[in-house]
């Protein structure tokens, strides 16, 4: 770790937000924060003085609330809310390679991971202040739809396997009354089924829970270099001041771009097999694409250019922003191919993949990988992109502590 990473972490402080705070572009801080530079010392000194003022444990420790993670995957929702002084009580997730990954990065937890939520008691949930739920979004997502579609499969709530998900966060909320809630879905949850998918949820958690909600879609290409549209949907049980429209965020065109994400393959980061090796920590030929497949992924793309569509391979240099990672990255990767000098492309090694999706960066915090590449492309291709959530989670902090400080609130041990 650098001595700049280690200087930005202990002043709690985002890579987005100490390029704002000293003055400089996010793209010489990300060399900074990998070493590939050495920042001024005036820069230094300046991140030195800002320590005492932005860790935060009196906040903290007033900020502590207690939380459910349902849906969990491996954690992304939990790493946002962690961040403003949560407690998770209850976690959720029925896929075990989901579960092997959550525990490999949170050892500490003293409660089991449940499985089939539709198999969980409500009463069998401990009591709680804000519930966390990104409920499969298959069954709404455009790709998901057509695909079902193709195979005259339904989805959306008519997908007994999981779009009727939703109601089993329903009736845990109807039970607990928390004080807040967030769930998260794709962009396509507005207007699959022409809305009217929608529709209910907002009628659910209106007229029929009570709680005052809010959401916005929000691209995750302000914070990593992907573009990445997800709905969040934030609810209250009582009247507050909450709204997204002042939400900080930070201008996406100038983001990120893949370059701080990428291995850089030159030796100033450690190997980490089985992704990188040799001194260089250079990218294993695995993840190069063979000369055959990469052969059909041009003639696919240039048979649906030629029929006017739009299917065909991402490919993407050092300094341009991703398309989706998607769960199906494990197939072919076509979605996000890295360029690379007389060979056929690569895809990104799960670490890269990790980065893109914010659970860490390089120098910064290590996110553990214990199953095989293709589980974590799944489990990558499926989570939530962690600063977004954190974003939010600062956003809704104020609020969701008022809430919790009027008379008579059940305090949360931590």
């Amino acid at each position: 770790m650098t001595e700049f990473s280690a200087l930005r972490q202990q002043a709690g402080l985002s890579i987005p937000e100490a390029a704002a705070r000293l003055g400089y572009t996010e793209r010489e801080v990300y060399r900074w924060e990998n070493g590939a530079v050495k920042p001024r010392r005036a820069v230094i000194e300046l991140l030195k003085t800002l320590k005492p003022t932005t860790i935060r444990p009196a906040v903290a420790a007033k900020s502590s609330f207690r939380f459910i993670d349902l849906f969990a995957g491996i954690g992304g929702l939990r790493r946002g809310f962690e961040s403003i002084g949560g407690t998770c009580v209850f976690t959720c997730e029925w896929d075990r390679y989901c579960q092997q990954t959550y525990r490999a990065n949170f050892p500490e937890d003293e409660h089991e991971i449940a499985g089939d939520i539709r198999q969980v008691d409500e009463s069998d949930i401990p009591e709680h202040d804000l519930l966390l739920a990104g409920f499969p979004c298959q069954p709404f997502s455009i790709a998901g739809v057509s695909k079902k579609n193709a195979l005259e499969r339904p989805h959306g709530f008519a997908c007994e396997a999981q779009g009727t998900l939703f109601f089993d966060v329903a009736r845990i909320i109807r039970h607990h009354r928390p004080r807040a809630f967030v769930l998260e879905n794709v962009k396509n949850l507005v207007n699959h089924d022409q809305g009217r998918t929608f529709r209910v949820i907002h009628e659910v958690l209106t007229s029929q829970l009570g709680y005052h909600i809010h959401w916005k879609v929000i691209d995750a290409k302000s914070w990593v270099p992907q573009h990445r549209e997800r709905i969040i949907i934030v609810g209250f049980r009582d009247p507050t001041r909450f709204s997204f429209d002042s939400m900080s965020i930070p201008d996406p065109l100038k983001g990120p771009k893949l370059e701080s994400i990428l291995h850089p393959e030159n030796g100033s980061e450690k190997p980490e097999r089985p992704y990188t090796s040799g001194r260089q920590a250079v990218v294993s030929d695995k993840y190069t694409l063979s000369n055959h497949l990469w052969r059909y992924l041009r003639d696919y793309a240039e048979k649906h250019r030629e029929k006017g569509n739009g299917f065909g391979f991402g490919l993407f240099g050092p300094q341009d922003v991703a398309r989706t990672l998607s769960a199906r990255y494990f197939k072919d990767g076509s979605e996000i191919l890295i360029r690379q000098h007389g060979k056929a492309p690569r895809r990104l090694t799960p670490r890269e993949c990790a980065r893109l999706m914010g659970f860490d960066s390089p120098g910064g915090q290590f996110f553990r990988i214990p199953v095989s590449d293709t589980q974590a492309y799944k489990q990558f291709g499926n989570a939530v992109v962690v600063p977004v959530i954190a974003a939010v989670a600062r956003h809704m902090e104020p609020h969701l502590i008022s809430a919790l400080d009027v008379p008579g609130r059940r305090v949360a041990s931590a």
